[in-house]
């Protein structure tokens, strides 16, 4: 099958314009654009802004035979599928708002042997069924299977922060087809989490092509904000977008961007909540001020968040900022968020750093801001702790389960320690956290570079004097210093 692909580099530059819009690769683009053409294993691991799904996409379109993509979340596909369906590619999904009509036409596609599909969006439950393990053996005895691409591959570890057990089954593409090449992607990933997709994928890390992106981000400016449960920070997120839009509204300003077709109150972002509920009274009460602020989770309607998505996407008037949980926003194509929000700190390190890394996709500077207070901070902990209280004492399973409550705590301490200090780079924290050996100072793109004393007095006046709460002490039968 490798052979299939040696004509298909020819089309790189051309179809690049001519299909995707882009005048130039970015860095290692092309090279793992070409791994997988020539059958490779690929495993990519590049921050939000990077261009992952073009890896896939691209060999796709130039290919032969069809592209299954492994995604975890209905937004991400079904953001994919409409860009790839304005292009004029062939491309088709199967999820849960599939209709039956639908999923017949692409089932009799694959049905044939020779689709005229070049891309499949599944779900890695979907992959479990043994009539569509059936089809895509019809396909592969017609070598017309091109490739496997595990889009947000980290959901494949257990050490992952959005590990999905359906996906450590995927195993079954390698065993039952060796000879096709599989590329894994991801933006969050440590060396345990890596090696453990490797292992789980069934995947020959000595044959492994691994392209490790840094995970410098220049462009974004990191900030935390200190707070406490006595002081409602509302006013302070508040107060600094309209300062924002009043500085967009000079006259000068205001000239150069309606000239660009932009309103000078449409700065666009998101703001991260960890609860539905808080999600709708925070977008109402932004309304009510004069911000055009949508909510987004799980629990509404599936026409309220299409709209919302929509809307935001589009930078329709009324919707400026989305105000959602963490499942919000992974895969969708927006290059010009201005900034994200942590209205308190989000669950995990890994999870914080792809949900910041939404801002700012266009290289334009963006702000990522966390606000931070110690009782949040004990609030996670104490989370942790009754979750590994539910946990069972005897049986299988159960030192695995142990050491991912390790990596969940170990991951969360990572976190704290990032919000708590004063005294480094937080693009260096950063780039620590994930063994990035690239690492280099921020300048000016973060609140310690900016101005470090500033920042000490900000702390010391915005968090309650209390003494730190061990995290030994609230999960206290663990040893986080005993594991990797």
């Amino acid at each position: 099958m490798p052979g299939m692909r040696k004509s298909a580099h020819y089309e790189l530059e051309f179809t690049l314009r001519r299909v995707f819009g882009k005048r130039d690769f970015r860095s290692v683009q092309r090279e793992v654009i070409e791994a997988t053409l020539d059958g490779e294993d690929v495993f990519l691991q590049a921050a939000t802004s990077f261009g992952k799904s073009l890896c896939y996409q691209l060999p796709a379109v130039v290919d032969s035979g069809i592209t299954i993509v492994v995604s975890p979340l209905l937004a991400l596909m079904n953001n994919q599928v409409a860009s790839m369906r304005k292009a004029n590619v062939r491309v088709e999904t199967i999820n849960s708002t599939t209709t039956a009509t639908n999923k017949k036409r692409i089932n009799e596609d694959l049905q044939c042997g020779h689709p005229l599909t070049r891309l499949l969006y599944v779900t890695p439950e979907y992959c479990q069924l043994d009539s569509f393990r059936k089809l895509l053996r019809v396909v592969h005895s017609q070598r017309e299977l091109a490739r496997i691409a595990v889009d947000e591959a980290h959901c494949v570890s257990e050490w992952g922060h959005d590990f999905r057990p359906s996906f450590q089954q995927l195993s079954w593409f390698k065993s039952e087809f060796p000879d096709v090449p599989v590329i894994c992607l991801t933006a969050t990933a440590t060396k345990r989490v890596r090696n453990d997709i490797i292992k789980t994928l069934g995947l020959d890390a000595s044959k492994l092509k691994m392209f490790r992106m840094s995970t410098s981000r220049p462009n974004l400016h990191y900030e935390v904000r200190f707070k406490s449960d006595e002081e409602d920070h509302y006013d302070n997120f508040l107060s600094w977008l309209k300062h924002i839009h009043s500085k967009r509204s000079q006259p000068d300003r205001a000239s150069q961007l309606a000239s660009q077709n932009q309103r000078p109150d449409n700065w666009p972002g998101i703001v991260y909540m960890l609860y539905r509920k808080d999600c709708e009274s925070l977008a109402a009460r932004l309304r009510s001020d004069g911000i055009g602020a949508k909510p987004y989770h799980a629990g509404l309607p599936h026409t309220d968040r299409a709209d919302a998505l929509a809307g935001w996407v589009a930078n329709k008037e009324g919707y400026d900022v989305i105000v959602a949980t963490t499942a919000f926003g992974m895969g969708i194509d927006k290059e010009n968020v201005r900034f994200v929000v942590h209205w308190q700190i989000p669950k995990s390190f890994e999870g914080f750093y792809q949900e910041a890394g939404r801002a700012g996709r266009d290289g334009k500077a963006s702000s990522c801001i966390l606000y931070y207070s110690r009782e949040d901070r004990d609030r996670a902990l104490q989370v942790l702790a009754r979750d590994q209280q539910r946990q069972p004492q005897k049986g299988a399973g159960v030192e695995d389960q142990r050491q991912q409550m390790i990596h969940r705590l170990k991951s969360l301490q990572a976190l704290v320690e990032y919000c708590e200090s004063t005294a480094r780079c937080r693009h260096r924290i950063i780039a620590r956290y994930f063994a990035d050996e690239g690492e280099t100072p921020c300048g000016m793109a973060c609140d310690w570079c900016r101005d470090a004393r500033g920042l000490v007095r900000r702390k010391e006046a915005g968090l309650q004097s209390e003494e730190w709460i061990s995290t030994q002490r609230d999960l206290g039968r663990y040893d986080v210093d005993e594991y990797d």
